[in-house]
């Protein structure tokens, strides 16, 4: 892709493009921050309004039953699990992230202690995303001590760490920093030959990259609907196990609708048998429902397209930045093996945050992370080629111009 016109001819050429009208997209903005909120499916809206309206304005509650609210975590947890390789029966849409890693990772460490004790250590990296190892962190306090926090600072390092000692390794598929994908299958097996159980977060992989998490022979994963899944701000995350683990996977969360029974009102809990053990209180249906029309988008394709197309638009970003932006200070951290990259493309400047600010003020959204990180996703059910070329176009600009070192743009949001 050298010219605008080479861009426009890919876009023409695209199978994916149709599904870009699908989402409500600004006029005069690039987008490329589907890694931390996806666009608003068009259907969405009308979805919401359908809820408050017909099902709770006029079926009020009946609409548990009538409206399908009640099974709502298991219809779309099965929708789901077909974009990460999961079976019917093993996902739920449930909580956040970080409430869904305190039940799996529990869970995992009470199996773990029931039938090798000995087994005490988590290990992690690093650089994953906080909340992992705050919960992890949170989790061992709770249980009084004896348990360990393992992290390494390099993939290469994760054989070593490795031992007798290991209960569970948490990985997070594609860091979100750095866009750096581990091999599922490869470190699944590592970690299973060690003893330990493995589980992983999703969020940078889910409706970005394939995954298959029973032909990995994983033991668990989490992951959340409102990156490249698009189920809005604030989106129910979503929890799977395989059925091999159902039995004897006990969560600590053990709330009604985790019950064998939830209508029973018995006074003692037995959980569910299957997957719905991890749920946990009465779920947020308004937005959980709007979760479906984002699924409901991926359903008209298959992630084999998606990837491709992903693997596309960030080789040409990286190869265009590199070429439009030489000696404007700016280094690629993101790994330019296809095997190691999700659907982003990172690069540090040392005043990352000003440039970032900058783009956003000319209608090109991406996203900062300390230290020093621009980073830009690339969500192909709407992001275009040539999108790619003229958000590089703007990059080069703002960093050729110094545009970045105005004072507003120095200014700090709580969010960034």
């Amino acid at each position: 892709m050298k010219t605008r016109e080479d861009a426009l001819a890919l876009d023409r050429d695209d199978p994916l493009a149709p599904l870009r009208d699908q989402f409500a997209l600004p006029d005069g903005v690039i987008y490329l921050d589907g890694n931390s909120l996806g666009a608003q499916p068009r259907a969405s809206a009308a979805r919401a309004q359908q809820v408050i309206d017909a099902e709770w304005g006029e079926g009020l509650i009946r609409s548990w039953n009538t409206a399908g609210w009640f099974a709502l975590p298991r219809r779309l947890g099965d929708k789901l699990a077909t974009l990460i390789g999961g079976a019917p029966g093993e996902t739920v849409v449930t909580d956040t992230i970080s409430i869904n890693l305190f039940k799996l990772l529990s869970a995992m460490l009470r199996h773990q202690a029931e039938r090798s004790p000995e087994r005490r250590v988590i290990v992690s990296e690093r650089s994953n995303f906080p909340t992992d190892l705050y919960i992890a962190q949170g989790l061992i306090e709770q249980l009084g001590g004896g348990y360990e926090l393992r992290l390494i600072d390099d993939p290469a390092d994760l054989p070593d760490a490795l031992g007798a000692d290991t209960a569970v390794a948490m990985i997070t598929h594609v860091n979100y920093r750095t866009g750096y994908m581990h091999d599922m299958p490869a470190v699944t097996q590592l970690v299973h030959d060690a003893g330990a159980l493995m589980l992983w977060d999703l969020a940078h992989s889910a409706g970005a990259v394939p995954v298959d998490l029973n032909g990995a022979r994983a033991d668990g994963a989490v992951g959340c609907t409102y990156k490249y899944l698009n189920g809005g701000p604030g989106s129910p995350a979503f929890v799977w196990v395989p059925q091999r683990h159902h039995a004897h996977f006990s969560q600590p969360l053990s709330g009604w609708w985790g019950h064998r029974a939830p209508f029973a009102m018995q006074p003692g809990f037995a959980p569910d048998p299957g997957i719905a053990r991890f749920l946990c209180g009465t779920q947020p249906i308004v937005s959980m429902s709007m979760v479906e029309c984002g699924l409901d988008v991926f359903l008209q394709t298959d992630m084999q397209a998606i990837r491709r197309k992903s693997l596309a638009l960030t080789d040409a970003f990286i190869a265009l930045v590199e070429a439009r932006c030489a000696g404007l200070s700016l280094k690629l951290v993101t790994p330019r093996s296809h095997h190691q990259r999700g659907s982003q493309a990172s690069f540090e400047h040392p005043h990352g945050y000003e440039v970032m600010q900058a783009l956003i003020a000319r209608g090109v959204i991406g996203d900062y992370r300390e230290p020093y990180v621009l980073r830009f996703g690339f969500t192909p059910l709407y992001v275009r080629f040539v999108d790619v070329w003229d958000a590089v176009e703007t990059l080069r600009d703002i960093l050729a111009t110094d545009a970045w070192k105005a004072p507003e743009f120095a200014e700090r949001g709580a969010v960034t």
